[in-house]
């Protein structure tokens, strides 16, 4: 069987592209091989039988985090000679460098997917090792592959490499929910959202919106905290402020992705909110490299995004959903107060971005002619 070494210096279960290409590359007869690092040990992979994962211990910061990711480096090198892997699929850009080392620089083909483009500041020694590895790893891959058309760009344009794919980070077909969604009864309406729980993404606007809409309207909000817990501890010191202890909950992270879109199927309303404005890179290119909204759409959920121009024109001119001002409690109050209202027109919304899962925004399709390349590779090979 043809062997794939996926490298992520991360935990890729915390990454859903990830998981999907190692289902997709298993259930296809690779061997799939992940290696990464401990983190978010609440967020497990699918069980296969073709699928192997090893994770090392992060480690903190300063000299001692540069001596570990050394350490990582000379560990992908010694695992690779150990698997002798057909392919290296190297899936961020900390991950290059042990791509790169492993043999994704001589006999070994590569794929090099990058969810999000590194920072700009290139100052530091550390930095500018893993830019050079992530040019050679990108110059030599059979394919390269980014989330979003943006972020597609800006790959091409700092490696040279002018084919880069977009794959955008949509869910598996089957991991859409049952159509059998209707309002839910008693005029509730739950919000959901799923992710990091950051400032950009869970503003306190929502909090302040949800104080002003009837009782009936409550959130979830699932996922972990990168700031430690200290943001997540200021929306609970918020919510008891605006006496909403009863209608904010939150959950942590869910263990597994199957867990997460069942769970997502006891919702209406999934929210996926950003900045109309954001100085962040990562952030101005989220269009397809966030996997949110497709993950509520596969639920049957509604959706409330921001009013971008490509967010309106993806998801509420045909239909699955409304936007608003996340900026704003105003705006923020008027989109939920009218999802709240008009729960049929809700329904309809989820229902319609169900069926475009189904149809077209899966990861079957998406990643097909990433699977197709691979699998003609190794039948020539064979």
């Amino acid at each position: 069987m043809p062997r794939v070494l996926v490298v992520q210096y991360s935990n890729p279960a915390a990454y859903p592209p990830v998981e999907h290409a190692a289902l997709l590359l298993a259930e296809a007869g690779f061997e799939v091989e992940l290696r990464g690092l401990r983190r978010l040990d609440e967020i497990t992979i699918a069980r296969h039988e073709r699928i192997r994962m090893q994770l090392k211990p992060p480690a903190p910061g300063g000299w001692r985090q540069k001596a570990a990711f050394v350490r990582f480096v000379s560990w992908i090198r010694h695992e690779a000679a150990q698997i002798r892997p057909d392919w290296i699929y190297a899936s961020d850009p900390l991950s290059t460098p042990a791509a790169w080392s492993a043999g994704a620089g001589r006999s070994v083909r590569c794929i090099y997917h990058e969810h999000d483009a590194p920072g700009s500041d290139a100052g530091s020694t550390a930095m500018r090792i893993v830019l050079a590895a992530r040019r050679r790893v990108a110059e030599r891959a059979t394919i390269c592959i980014a989330p979003s058309d943006g972020r597609a760009k800006r790959l091409s344009a700092e490696t040279g490499r002018a084919d880069v794919a977009v794959v955008w980070n949509v869910p598996l077909r089957r991991e859409v929910a049952p159509p059998e969604r209707g309002p839910r009864a008693g005029g509730d309406t739950r919000l959901l959202y799923h992710g990091s729980i950051v400032p950009a993404r869970v503003p306190d606007t929502l909090l302040r919106a949800l104080a002003r809409l009837p009782r009936t309207v409550s959130c979830c909000i699932t996922g972990y905290d990168p700031a430690g817990g200290a943001y997540q501890e200021h929306l609970r010191a918020l919510a008891a402020e605006l006496k909403l202890t009863d209608r904010v909950e939150f959950t942590g992270p869910i263990g597994t992705r199957q867990e997460l879109m069942e769970r997502c199927a006891e919702f209406d309303v999934g929210l996926s909110l950003l900045p109309l404005n954001p100085t962040d890179f990562n952030e101005q290119t989220m269009l397809g490299a966030s996997n949110k909204p497709f993950d509520y759409l596969a639920a049957g959920l509604a959706l409330l995004v921001p009013d971008r121009g490509d967010w309106h024109r993806t998801f509420v001119e045909p239909g699955y959903g409304v936007s608003c001002d996340p900026a704003s409690v105003a705006s923020l109050e008027a989109a939920i107060r009218w999802l709240h209202e008009n729960p049929e027109s809700r329904v309809r919304m989820g229902a319609a971005g169900r069926e475009r899962i189904l149809t077209e925004w899966n990861y079957e399709t998406a990643f097909a002619p990433v699977l197709e390349t691979m699998l003609g590779t190794a039948g020539a090979q064979a």
